[in-house]
């Protein structure tokens, strides 16, 4: 991609996606299976449900609203889910969501971004589904994080290399 706004915006969504993922599957590699299904309370998501949650997040958004791929999400049965999948599962659908959908968008036209969509009923614009989607993956992420330090008592160390002269392996924080 070239260095316009909109193949700027793409591939850093793009790259965004796939690290984003990557602390996910670090997340998930720091779980036991019953971990990864364990909630505080009935009113709360898994980890487990909140990976189910995003593979099908970014599938309908980006592989059926962008990619026209068709649209088979199961939305209500993403938080329904109670220990259905081990750990390794969930990770591989993440990977493979993840991949499909940073391919999306590095090879989206420019020209497309201000393409209309309806999806869950939104009218909106290519580039409202690419921010939708970021924003969105990010957000429960954190939450897997959280859920993860908690759970593990460990620091995961993302940011170690903000802790003295170390070398940034990452393009973006």
């Amino acid at each position: 991609m070239d260095q316009t706004l909109g193949g700027v915006l793409l591939a850093f969504s793009a790259s965004k996606l796939e690290q984003l993922g990557e602390r996910i599957v670090t997340c998930l590699g720091k779980l036991s299976d019953e971990q990864v299904w364990a909630r505080g309370a009935e009113n709360e998501n898994a980890v487990g449900n909140l990976v189910l949650h995003l593979c099908g997040n970014v599938r309908q958004w980006i592989g059926s609203g962008m990619a026209g791929r068709p649209d088979a999400r199961q939305r209500a049965g993403e938080f329904a889910a109670r220990g259905s999948l081990p750990a390794a599962i969930l990770t591989s659908r993440l990977k493979e969501t993840v991949s499909e959908a940073a391919a999306v968008l590095r090879a989206l036209p420019e020209d497309r971004l201000l393409e209309r969509v309806t999806i869950q009923g939104y009218q909106v614009t290519l580039i409202e589904v690419v921010c939708h989607v970021v924003e969105h993956f990010s957000h429960h992420t954190g939450q897997i994080i959280f859920i993860t330090k908690h759970l593990t008592g460990e620091a995961l160390g993302f940011y170690r290399h903000l802790e003295g002269a170390g070398e940034h392996v990452e393009k973006t924080p």
